[in-house]
C-alpha cells in the first residue's frame, strides 16, 4: 500500500482544509465540490482526508459494509443476524471518469439469472464507498448516464440495479467529494445542487509560500515514509480532534435566532429549494463542534454561507459562482439576536485558527519549521481580470471596443445528420448505451444491456439437442444477445465569428453576440464541446481551442473586439485545421460549423480574389461533409445575400438572427438535416 501525502503537511488552503475536516466531522454536510485550476494539490488533500477519518465497524464478511448496530434489511449479503462484526478503515473510493455503468453500481451474472434463476451480483464502487468518501477526480467531465446514477443514489440512501425484470438493491451513503477544472465546463445543476459545500482553490502568488509547497513535495517524493513519519504527531492529534468533536456534535444547540439568520440568508441570495438551509444549519453546527462550542453563533452561519452558497448562486453556466461579503453581513446584522457572551477557546490543535467558526488547525508549524503566510485573495474577491489583448497586426484602421452581448434566447435545435458514435449528449442521433431499442447484436467483451427476446430466440432452436428437461431454459454463452440503441450523442460545435468593420455596429454587433451566446447556452444544455474561430483585419485567429467549458468561450466573445477588413477565407481555413486536428484527437465526436458573417470577404494576406478564396476555403468544408449553419448577419433594406451564397458552398444552409429563434421556422431543423444528407457519406470517409 503506498504511502499518502499527509493532510497536515498541506500547505496554505484553509478553505479547502475547513471544508473537508467539517465532512469528516459531519458526514450529513453533504460533502465537497473543489474547484481550481489544474496543480494546485485538490486531489492530493482529498486523498489525505481518508487517512483521518476513525474506522468503521462492520458486519463481518459483508459486502455492502453494513452496520453492526443497525444492518440494512435488504442487503443482498443479508439477513444479518447477531453475527460477529469487524472494523476496517474509513475508504475512499475513486470513480474514474470513464467508468463504465456495471463497475459504478454494480454487475448481473445476467446467463445464470436466465438459466438458474440466481442473483449472482458482483458489487460496484457505490457499494465500496458505503459509509465511506466517495472521490470523483475532474467530475465535470463524468458522462451523464453516471451522473444520473449519482444523483439516485445520493437522494435515496441507495443503489438499485435493474437487468430484464432482475433486481438488486444495496444501501450506498457515501461522502460525496469532487475535483474539477472550470476550464474543462461546468457540471449540471442538479449535481452542482447535491455538493454540500464548494471551496476555489488557487495556487499562492507568494514566492515563500510556493517554495515551502516544492521543499514539502520533494522530500515527500524522496521518502515518503519517513516523511509520513515527521508529520505522524499532527496526524494523530488532528485525528483525535475530529474523534472529540464527532463525540460533541449531538450535543450543539442550533437556537431559533440562528435558524432565522439561515433562512434569511438563503432568502436573500434567492438560492432555489431548501437544500442551501439544511446544509447550512449542518456546516454551522459542525463548525461549533470543530470549535469546542456547544452553541451556534453568527460567524458560524457567515463562514457556513460562505462556504454552501456560492455554487447555488448560478442562475445560466456564465456565472461565476461567488457571494457578496457586504450583502452578507448585511443580511446577519439585521437578523442577529442574542447571542452568548462566552466563547471558551477550545484545547487542542488548531485553537483559532484561519477561517471563522473554530476555523482549521494551524499548517504553519510541523517538523519543517513554519511555513509563510499565504497571500491568496479572500474568498469571494473578484478573479483578476486579463489585460486587454493589442490588436493583430494589420488589423487596419478603426477598430472599435468590444460592445456588450444582447440577451439570450432560447434557439432551434441544430443537429448534425446521419447516425453517429460519439459521446452521450442531447443533439445528434447516434448510436449510445442508454436510449431506445433499435436491434441485437452478439456482444463483444461483457455484455451490459441484454435484448431478452433476441437472446431467446438464438437459444430455442438448441433445447433439444442440450438435453432439456424442465421448465427451464438452458442458456449458453453464445445465445446472448446485446441490444443495441440509439439516443443522442454531444458535437463539437465551432463558432467561426466575423468581427470585421461591416460587423461593427453597436447595435448590431450586440445583436450577433447575443446570439452566439444563446447558440453557447443551447451547446452547455446539449453537453457539446465547442470552440472558437474569430476573423477581421487580414487573418484570422483561435480564439478558444476546442473545449467542454462553454463558459470560458462566453469569456472570449464577451471581449472580442471589432473593426478592419473581413478576411472570410481566412476564417474558414483556420476552421478546417481546427476540425482537422480535432478528428485526429476524438474521431468519434462529430462537428458542427456555425459560421456568422454577414458574407462579404474584402481582403487577407492571401493575394487574389477575396470571393473565389472565401468560396474555395468553403468547398473544403463540403468536401470533408462538416455540416454547417450560416447565421446572416446582414440587415437593412438592400441584401446582397452573400451569406446565402457562402452556405451553398459549404453545402449547409443559411438562417437570419430572426430565424435562430425557437419560436420561428419551425423547419429549420428539417432544413440543416437536409442540407447535410448529401455530405454525410464524405464525411464518413473523412
Amino acid at each position: 500500500m503506498s504511502t499518502r501525502y499527509p493532510f497536515t503537511a498541506v500547505v496554505g488552503m484553509d478553505d479547502l482544509r475547513l471544508a473537508l475536516l467539517l465532512n469528516a466531522v459531519s458526514p450529513a454536510v453533504g460533502g465537497v465540490l473543489v474547484r481550481g485550476e489544474k496543480g494546485t494539490a485538490k486531489s492530493t488533500a482529498v486523498r489525505a482526508l481518508a487517512e483521518l477519518l476513525p474506522e468503521v465497524p462492520v458486519v463481518a464478511g459483508c459486502r455492502f459494509s453494513c452496520d453492526p448496530a443497525s444492518p440494512d434489511p435488504g442487503c443482498p449479503d443479508g439477513p444479518h443476524g447477531d453475527g460477529a462484526s469487524d472494523a476496517r478503515p474509513a475508504r475512499m473510493v475513486e470513480l474514474p471518469v470513464g467508468a463504465s455503468e456495471d463497475r459504478l453500481v454494480g454487475a448481473l451474472d445476467i446467463e445464470k439469472a436466465l438459466a438458474e434463476g440466481v442473483k449472482a451480483f458482483e458489487p460496484g464502487l457505490l457499494a465500496a464507498a458505503h459509509r465511506g468518501i466517495l472521490y470523483v477526480d475532474e467530475v465535470n467531465l463524468l458522462s451523464d448516464h453516471l451522473i444520473d446514477h449519482l444523483l439516485d443514489a445520493a437522494a435515496m440512501g441507495a443503489s438499485h440495479v435493474e437487468r430484464e425484470g432482475v433486481s438488486v438493491r444495496h444501501a450506498a451513503r457515501f461522502l460525496l467529494v469532487g475535483t474539477m477544472n472550470p476550464e474543462e465546463g461546468e457540471l449540471r445543476p442538479q449535481l452542482l445542487d447535491r455538493f454540500g459545500l464548494t471551496v476555489e482553490v488557487a495556487a499562492s502568488r507568494d514566492p515563500e509560500q510556493r517554495v515551502e509547497v516544492v521543499r514539502r513535495r520533494l522530500a515527500f517524493e524522496d521518502d515518503p515514509a519517513a516523511f509520513a513519519a515527521r508529520w505522524a504527531g499532527e496526524e494523530h492529534a488532528l485525528r483525535e480532534r475530529i474523534v472529540a468533536a464527532r463525540e460533541l456534535l449531538p450535543q450543539v444547540a442550533l437556537g431559533d435566532a440562528v435558524l432565522l439568520q439561515i433562512a434569511a440568508t438563503c432568502a436573500a441570495f434567492e438560492v432555489d429549494g431548501m437544500r442551501a438551509d439544511i446544509v447550512m444549519a449542518r456546516t454551522a453546527t459542525a463548525l461549533a463542534a470543530w470549535a469546542g462550542r456547544t452553541e451556534v453563533t453568527s460567524e458560524d452561519v457567515r463562514q457556513a454561507a460562505l462556504l454552501a452558497l456560492p455554487h447555488r448562486r448560478r442562475r445560466s453556466p456564465f456565472d461565476a459562482p461567488g457571494l457578496d461579503e457586504d450583502k452578507l453581513d448585511e443580511t446577519l446584522e439585521q437578523f442577529k439576536g442574542d447571542e452568548p457572551d462566552d466563547d471558551p477557546e477550545p484545547d487542542g490543535p488548531g485553537d483559532g485558527g484561519p477561517g471563522g467558526g473554530g476555523g482549521v488547525p494551524p499548517q504553519g508549524e510541523g517538523p519543517d519549521g513554519p511555513a509563510p503566510e499565504a497571500a491568496d485573495a479572500p474568498e469571494g474577491a473578484p478573479a483578476p481580470q486579463e489585460a486587454p489583448q493589442e490588436a493583430p497586426q494589420g488589423s487596419g484602421a478603426g477598430e472599435r471596443a468590444a460592445v456588450k452581448a444582447g440577451e439570450p434566447f432560447r434557439t432551434k435545435v441544430l443537429s448534425v445528420p446521419g447516425l453517429g458514435e460519439g459521446a452521450a449528449g442531447r443533439r445528434s442521433r447516434a448510436r449510445t448505451e442508454h436510449g431506445r431499442t433499435t436491434g441485437s447484436t452478439r456482444p463483444r467483451g461483457a455484455l451490459t444491456k441484454l435484448h431478452l427476446a433476441a437472446t431467446v430466440r438464438a437459444a430455442a432452436p438448441h433445447q433439444r439437442a442440450r438435453g432439456r428437461s424442465g421448465p427451464g431454459l438452458v442458456v449458453r454463452r453464445d445465445d446472448l444477445r446485446q441490444a443495441t440503441r440509439e439516443g443522442r450523442e454531444g458535437n463539437l460545435v465551432l463558432f467561426a465569428v466575423d468581427a470585421s468593420g461591416s460587423m461593427a455596429a453597436r447595435q448590431r454587433m450586440s445583436a450577433v453576440k447575443g446570439a452566439v451566446l444563446s447558440l453557447l447556452l443551447d451547446a452547455y444544455q446539449r453537453r457539446d464541446k465547442v470552440g472558437l474561430v474569430t476573423f477581421r483585419g487580414r487573418e484570422a485567429e483561435v480564439a478558444l481551442p476546442p473545449t467542454s467549458s462553454v463558459d470560458a468561450a462566453a469569456a472570449r466573445l464577451e471581449k472580442l473586439p471589432t473593426g478592419g477588413r473581413t478576411p472570410l477565407s481566412a476564417g474558414l481555413l483556420k476552421a478546417h485545421d481546427v476540425l482537422r486536428i480535432e478528428r485526429l484527437r476524438d474521431p468519434s465526436r462529430r462537428p458542427l460549423l456555425v459560421v456568422v458573417t454577414d458574407g462579404r470577404a474584402t481582403g487577407g494576406r492571401a493575394a487574389g480574389d477575396p470571393v473565389a478564396l472565401a468560396a474555395r476555403a468553403a468547398r473544403l468544408h463540403a468536401a470533408d461533409g462538416t455540416a454547417s449553419v450560416v447565421v446572416d448577419c446582414e440587415t437593412g433594406p438592400v441584401r446582397l445575400g452573400l451569406a446565402g451564397n457562402l452556405a451553398r458552398e459549404l453545402g449547409g444552409t443559411a438562417v437570419t438572427l430572426d430565424e435562430l429563434r425557437a419560436d420561428s421556422i419551425a423547419g429549420l431543423v428539417r432544413d440543416v438535416q437536409a442540407a447535410g444528407k448529401t455530405t454525410q457519406t464524405a464525411w464518413r470517409a473523412a
